[in-house]
């Protein structure tokens, strides 16, 4: 049998937390593949109290940016090294596909590799002067920093907080989600091999599981922690950036999403079906920046659904495990239940259930919490369905009659994370592309990501940007230096 980490990473030491006990499910069967025992708030405390003394230590403290690189670097080889280890804990504890999970596995060595690139050609500025001296801007760490994350895609939402704060200098104090902590904590034991390989203190890192309530509180709240980043729901979010602002700390935040996807009467059928799929169903529609509200030019309405039913029919439903799955369980049986609460909601608006709409029968699916991709529609945009995110494999179809009618719909929404079109017309695809209130616009593609390209959400997806080379500089805050020229005399000397 599979032993699963259950010692958690607390001032740079394993050992099992003072808090509550947390079982962590496989979701493909509901048996209990491990309890972890949660960090409590007296070891959140130490761990930011290590973390800040760590920073001090001068072997982190003078380390060079093109030696804090080198150390990515590392991170990077170990983390692509032990791929095949991360992808199957995290298939485990969150019910994605093995194919799934090896992409973000690969994805979260890319980002630290990447972050490393951007380090070591990250450059400080001389400032035109105004006067007799030279005026220059440089960047410092801002201190302990937060990192807490969602369940949907620990590693790789891991690697997009922990790396550009490593590479700015700082210490991490990171909080996995509760229902999804074994791939964060194999994460963890990687980075800090890697810390020791290069004999730096292995408090620069915490993993610290545990509630929200409890942990994640805790964390936002100690003196120490000077920053905070976010992934999750925007009512947590909400409660975050108010503690952040009662202790004028600055704090990203990445929310969630209603994203509209766009197939016109001109769109390349074959490429727009397999997008909207895909863009809706994979991950089981667990996804932040998921394709949920599909939005087709009338003329073809009826056509478009009628195929995508069909297709959406032949979806194969199973473990992530069994490389034929498309589809596999959602993260937790609450969370599943959550799910159909909604499409019963529909139901009640007056939705039309086009396939889907329940958990699937057999004896396969019977201890999962497993519910089938479902395609809504007869709801108006305004519909609660509409407009909440249901996070699951649940897709809402709608028409629209010309593109002013399209964009005044897919801005129809609180959210601003993401949007996809499927048009030929590239013409077409500009206009509404920087029409929509998104902060990321897929056109003939959809659910891509560069670790170069900056990810940002906007209205009530977010605030703050990840990724991209500025993404170091979010974790460093800005110094200017005055140098006064040998003979510059100040207005009051003698």
């Amino acid at each position: 049998m599979q032993q699963y980490p259950t010692d958690i990473l607390i001032a740079g030491q394993w050992r099992r937390g003072a808090g509550e006990p947390l079982d962590t499910v496989d979701p493909a069967t509901g048996r209990v593949l491990a309890t972890v025992r949660t960090a409590s708030v007296e070891e959140v405390a130490e761990a930011a109290e290590a973390a800040a003394f760590a920073m001090a230590d001068p072997a982190w403290r003078d380390l060079l940016p093109h030696e804090r690189a080198r150390l990515l670097h590392r991170i990077a080889g170990l983390v692509e090294e032990a791929a095949g280890e991360l992808s199957a804990l995290q298939t485990a504890d969150t019910g994605k596909t093995l194919t799934e999970t090896r992409a973000l596995a690969l994805s979260a060595a890319g980002t630290f590799r990447y972050t490393a690139a951007a380090l070591e050609t990250a450059e400080e500025a001389l400032t035109p002067s105004r006067g007799p001296y030279v005026t220059m801007s440089v960047h410092e760490p801002v201190g302990v920093v937060a990192a807490v994350n969602p369940w949907n895609s620990p590693v790789a939402s891991d690697a997009q907080k922990i790396a550009p704060a490593l590479a700015a200098g700082n210490a991490v104090l990171l909080k996995p989600a509760a229902w999804t902590p074994l791939v964060s904590l194999a994460l963890g034991r990687l980075i800090t091999r890697a810390l020791e390989e290069f004999r730096l203190p292995t408090a620069l890192l915490s993993v610290l599981p545990g509630s929200g309530r409890v942990v994640g509180d805790a964390l936002i709240r100690h003196p120490l922690v000077a920053r905070i980043g976010f992934t999750g729901g925007t009512e947590t979010g909400r409660s975050i950036a108010r503690a952040a602002a009662d202790r004028l700390v600055p704090a990203s935040l990445e929310l969630g999403g209603k994203s509209p996807t766009v197939v016109r009467a001109d769109a390349d059928i074959e490429q727009a079906l397999a997008g909207v799929l895909f863009g809706i169903f994979s991950s089981s529609g667990q996804s932040c920046i998921a394709g949920s509200r599909l939005f087709v030019a009338r003329e073809i309405y009826d056509s478009f659904l009628g195929e995508l039913v069909a297709r959406v029919r032949k979806l194969r439903v199973g473990p992530g495990t069994d490389p034929a799955t498309q589809v596999g369980p959602l993260v937790h049986h609450r969370h599943r239940d959550s799910v159909a609460a909604y499409v019963d909601l529909a139901r009640s608006e007056g939705a039309r259930v086009l396939c889907g709409g329940s958990a699937p029968e057999g004896e396969r699916y019977a201890d999962g919490a497993y519910y089938l991709p479902t395609v809504l529609d007869g709801l108006p945009n305004t519909s609660r369905t509409c407009q909440e995110e249901i996070f699951g494999p649940v897709l809402v179809a709608l028409p629209y009659d010309d593109e002013d009618d399209l964009v005044r719909q897919a801005n129809d929404s609180v959210y601003g994370l993401a949007c996809g079109i499927w048009t030929r017309d590239l013409a077409a695809a500009w206009r509404i592309a920087r029409r929509t209130e998104a902060g990321t616009v897929w056109i003939n593609t959809y659910k891509q990501f560069s670790a170069a390209t900056p990810f940002s959400g906007w209205k009530d997806s977010g605030l703050g940007t990840e990724k991209g080379r500025d993404a170091i500089r979010a974790y460093q805050r800005q110094k200017s230096l005055y140098w006064g020229a040998p003979d510059h005399r100040l207005p009051w000397a003698g």
